[in-house]
Order: structure tokens, then C-alpha cells, then sequence
């Protein structure tokens, strides 16, 4: 004869016994306690947090932001994208994350860990993906009713109806792999496919700018030089004749003042992407610091721009 199943025996707490700052999570009314991380856990979470919020499809997306399951169960995933309609809610985030990434690194419960993933998918999280900090690096994802699968580096993690672009594994833990990720949204954010994208739409636009204007100043500059040749060797000869070569030198001059304001086109708008993921980066820009930007040559600000997904601190990228 079969023994018959017990119900759970919840807990005495609810999510309303909780408050914002509490170091606990909670599994069927039982506080599970969370402690705080070490200095590279942290971090690491902080980067896989960045490659995330970046995407241009996630609308918020946090760090151990508490989700209230239901009235007894709590959770806090390292990080998560917010269901929608549900950004920045005061108090617990009612309903499930679309997608949860957890950082298991050592001394990690693994049985509380397992609990907190079925418990996640049973109320309706699509993704989870489970980065394992010990051993050789991978992440696990766990999906509703299949068996996990391991992705390893080299591969990419994708969340189709969350996120637009494919998670490189890598990004998820590896500073300059998450960085280089990061960018790529930024950009995408800003109607950019990449920088050279960028730097191309602001010498095309300076160039188309410049020519025509400079080709009006050439024209009129032409006629002007081209009257006055014209009256020395003759109205009706220097008439034609200043026309045709006025015509030339102008257009040769417009089109050199062209190219070069399109130039300065280009640099502007090169600055402004810049100064953009400095301030995603590390906030916001010191004067001094945008005063350099600003007089530095557009060769100097893509190198910048190429380092920044390397650099840890604002003196690492200017005085490294």
C-alpha cells in the first residue's frame, strides 16, 4: 500500500512580514538567510547584471530584486529581468522573472539552490541560467519541463522573447567579454549596429553637408574672381572664361572645405558616443575630462572608445 503524501509544512512568515533590505529570501513561508558575497562574486554578478540591462529589449532588469512568488515565497535571484509592466515597483516585484541568472561559486548549497530553481520555473520563469563559478566555467540552463543542458565557453546562451541578442557564455563572467557585450547593446540602443557604424553615418553626414555647402561658397567665389579676370582681358572673353574656371577652382575649394567639416562632423559625433559609454561606465565626466575629449584628435577618441571595455577606472583609460 502506497503511503500517502503530506502537504508542506509551511513556515510561520509571509512576503509582507519582509521588508526591503532584509537579508532573507523565503521557500513556503521558511526564511532562507542570504549573505552577503565576496569581493569577486560581487563583481561578477555586477558584470553579468551590465550585459543584461544593456539589451535593448530588456525594459529594467537587477541585482537580488525580491520577487513575491506568492504570499509565502520569496525569491532574490543574483540577477533578473522584471516581467513587464512590473519595472521599478515599490515594494516586492509581484509575479516571476522572465529570466534569472544565479553564480554558484564555492560553498554553494546545493540543495537550497535546486529548491529555488523549482520553485522559479514552477510559477512561470522561462529561462534560468546558472553560472558555475568552480571547475571548469559553464552555465546550465534550465528551462520548464526539460532536462538542464550545460553550455560551455564558446557558445552562446539566447532568450528568445526576452532578450534580443545572444548572451556570449563568456560574457557572463569574463570582464572584457561582458564589456565588449555591453557595448555592442549600447550601441544597438542608439541605432548603431557597431562603432565603425557610427564613425561612417558622421563622416557620410559631414561630407554630404560640407560638399553642398562648399560647393555654394566655390560657385559664388568663382564668379566673383571670374568677373573680375574677365574685365581685364575683355567683357565678352572674361565673361566665359571666368565662368569655367571659376567654376573648377570654386568647386575643388568647396569640396576640400567640405571633406574637412564633414571630418569635424564625424569627431562630434564620435565625442558624444563616448562621453555616453564613459557615463554608463562610471558615471558621470569630469570637466577637465570632456575639455581633453573634446581637443583630442578623432584617432585618439576611437582608441578610447576601443579600451573602455578594458578599463576598470576613468585614470586607467586616460593616464594608462
Amino acid at each position: 500500500m502506497a503511503s500517502p503524501r503530506l502537504a508542506p509544512a509551511y513556515g510561520p512568515y509571509t512576503a509582507a512580514d519582509l521588508k526591503d533590505g532584509d537579508p532573507y529570501e523565503l521557500s513556503q513561508g521558511h526564511r532562507i538567510e542570504c549573505l552577503p558575497a565576496g569581493g569577486h562574486h560581487a563583481g561578477i554578478n555586477s558584470l553579468g547584471a551590465s550585459v543584461i540591462d544593456s539589451d535593448p529589449d530588456v525594459e529594467w532588469s537587477g541585482v537580488d530584486a525580491g520577487f513575491e512568488l506568492d504570499p509565502v515565497t520569496l525569491r532574490a535571484p543574483d540577477v533578473a529581468v522584471a516581467p513587464a509592466g512590473q519595472a521599478a515597483t515599490a515594494g516586492w516585484i509581484q509575479g516571476v522573472p522572465p529570466l534569472a541568472i544565479e553564480y554558484a561559486s564555492r560553498g554553494q548549497d546545493e540543495a537550497a539552490l535546486q529548491q529555488k530553481i523549482a520553485e522559479l520555473l514552477s510559477h512561470g520563469t522561462r529561462y534560468i541560467w546558472v553560472v558555475r563559478l568552480t571547475g571548469p566555467r559553464r552555465v546550465e540552463i534550465h528551462t520548464p519541463g526539460t532536462a538542464a543542458r550545460v553550455a560551455s565557453p564558446g557558445e552562446t546562451l539566447t532568450a528568445p522573447g526576452v532578450l534580443r541578442n545572444p548572451v556570449p557564455v563568456e560574457a557572463l563572467y569574463d570582464r572584457e567579454a561582458g564589456r565588449a557585450a555591453t557595448l555592442r547593446n549600447l550601441l544597438q540602443r542608439e541605432g548603431y549596429a557597431d562603432l565603425d557604424a557610427v564613425l561612417e553615418e558622421g563622416v557620410a553626414k559631414g561630407l554630404a553637408k560640407g560638399e553642398k555647402e562648399g560647393l555654394e561658397k566655390g560657385i559664388a567665389k568663382g564668379k566673383k574672381e571670374g568677373r573680375k579676370e574677365g574685365l581685364e582681358k575683355g567683357i565678352a572673353k572674361g565673361k566665359k572664361a571666368g565662368k569655367k574656371e571659376g567654376m573648377a577652382i570654386g568647386l575643388e575649394k568647396g569640396i576640400t572645405q567640405g571633406k574637412k567639416e564633414g571630418q569635424q562632423q564625424g569627431k562630434k559625433l564620435a565625442e558624444r558616443l563616448f562621453i555616453l559609454l564613459l557615463e554608463s561606465r562610471f558615471g558621470a565626466v569630469p570637466e577637465p575630462l570632456a575639455q581633453k575629449i573634446a581637443t583630442a584628435p578623432l584617432e585618439q577618441i576611437e582608441q578610447w572608445t576601443r579600451q573602455v571595455v578594458t578599463a576598470n577606472r576613468l585614470d586607467d583609460l586616460f593616464n594608462g
